[in-house]
């Protein structure tokens, strides 16, 4: 029997062995996608406790104490952090098979060097060890950052963002650590948002354009895209219901925009018609940047109506939306790529039976302006787990160039996700060495170092164009 999450973890073969330890492990982290506050990571802000690090507004914790039966005040409401720590514990022993497992237990071995099993029992031994740790000046946010080798960080920011904390880590020579906003513009085109009004109001004087009109909207963005690119941004990030495609005329979307302006309730395929022509002008302008655009779709929202009127969104009440007509994601790809303003693109579903459709869709636009252009993103949410993580890249070697993938993010609020990478790289190599094992791919380490390094780190780089060493 094999040790509880020994150095070979994951790794069943020699092969998968050394291609973890020699090729991967060794490589940094690079996060081009997350949830972590600039705020606090300028602030190098010192946690308190270990609930706090944990626990504080992670909804993937919270969902599963509640499967365990636990009480809302000890998940997110006024129950002390001990209390909570502990029912956590108590849900975590219950966690068999759950990635959650792996992931608190590759943290608590790797931040705070505790090698045992965290349950009920062992609750207040890991309490007092962790909160020891978090004492000490080399685990703040910072320093949390620092240890576990990560180059860059790329947060997730509003069009009407004021991007000061980005700015002052610019100018802050003590932290080495690029720390690049990324462009999340959906409350610019949620119009059926009941407080979609409010939102044109603060987009309008940050940017100092009167947004009066669909144009209006688009010079505004347009204004503000120049404000993110002075500031580092190269990549935007969309979260869809699904990639749609419902083309109108210029006069069409003026008129629907107008309509919703003037406080009426807009239409079904009117918000459809309104966010294609959206998500086309965003496209064409990333195009222009050579930003990469990120799209995540196939997600249900906020679905428990009174746990969502009590915390609000990213509560732990989402679920997968099995609906995401592919024929219309190839149709907006295509709109944007006839005219050559297709930019670099990747696709990421919740739901894992999309994998084959987007693998298929993204063979029909890549081009020689850049390797693996168009990119099925990593495994996500609910699916970067090992099944989920494994039937992901499966997918993509069947059907393109898993050599030349970009590899996993965390897309977390933790300063301590940061073994997501790990889990991920071992993973990867178990699937990698398995199949040089079978036979299936030859034992040319010279090769599968490429690919391990690129997979790991070395991808992204090149990919997103950061000035990164590699």
């Amino acid at each position: 029997m094999k040790k509880f999450m020994d150095d070979d973890f994951l790794l069943s073969t020699e092969t998968a062995k050394k291609l973890y330890h020699e090729y991967a492990e060794v490589m940094p982290v690079l996060d081009y996608h997350c949830h972590i506050s600039p705020q606090e990571i300028y602030e190098d802000r010192k946690f308190e406790n270990i609930t706090q690090a944990w626990l504080e507004a992670d909804h993937y914790k919270w969902r599963q104490m509640r499967s365990n039966g636990v009480e809302e005040k000890y998940i997110t409401g006024d129950a002390s952090d001990r209390e909570k720590f502990q029912k956590w514990a108590e849900t975590l022993e219950m966690a068999i098979g759950n990635p959650l497992y792996h992931w608190s237990h590759l943290e608590l071995k790797k931040y705070f060097g505790y090698t045992g099993y965290l349950n009920s029992e062992t609750a207040e031994e890991v309490w007092n060890l962790c909160n020891e740790k978090l004492a000490q000046d080399d685990m703040t946010a910072r320093n949390l950052i620092r240890q576990s080798d990560v180059t860059l960080i790329c947060t997730t920011d509003d069009p009407a963002d004021s991007l000061e904390w980005h700015q002052k880590i610019a100018t802050d020579e003590s932290f080495d650590v690029q720390v690049l906003p990324a462009w999340r513009p959906d409350k610019a085109m949620n119009l059926e948002k009941p407080d979609y009004t409010d939102y044109l109001k603060k987009l309008s004087e940050v940017s100092g354009v009167e947004i009066n009109s669909f144009k209006a909207l688009t010079d505004a963005l347009k204004k503000r895209l120049d404000f993110f690119e002075e500031n580092g941004c190269r990549i935007s990030d969309h979260s869809l219901e699904y990639v749609l495609y419902a083309p109108a005329s210029d006069e069409e979307i003026e008129a629907i925009f107008a309509k919703r302006l003037a406080g009426e309730a807009v239409s079904r395929q009117e918000e459809l018609k309104f966010k294609t022509a959206f998500m086309t002008v965003m496209g064409k302008e990333y195009h222009k940047k050579n930003w990469v655009m990120q799209i995540h779709y196939g997600v249900k929202r906020d679905n428990n109506r009174r746990v969502f009127e009590a915390l609000g969104p990213d509560a732990g009440i989402d679920c997968i939306n099995n609906y995401a007509p592919s024929a219309e994601m190839a149709d907006y790809l295509n709109a944007l790529a006839k005219t050559d303003e297709l930019p670099k693109t990747v696709l990421y579903s919740l739901n894992p039976t999309d994998n084959a459709s987007i693998g298929t869709i993204i063979g029909c636009f890549q081009n020689s302006s850049a390797v693996g252009k168009i990119q099925q993103g990593s495994a996500w949410w609910f699916n970067d787990n090992k099944t989920g993580m494994t039937e992901q890249m499966i997918s993509l070697a069947n059907l393109g160039l898993l050599g030349n993938f970009i590899g996993m993010l965390t897309d977390s609020r933790s300063f301590l996700s940061y073994t997501r990478h790990e889990y991920f790289r071992r993973i990867m190599c178990e699937l990698i060495g398995a199949w040089v094992e079978n036979g299936e791919y030859p034992e040319d380490y010279t090769a599968l170092e490429k690919i391990v390094k690129g997979i790991s780190y070395r991808n992204a780089v090149r990919y997103f164009g950061f000035d990164l060493e590699i």
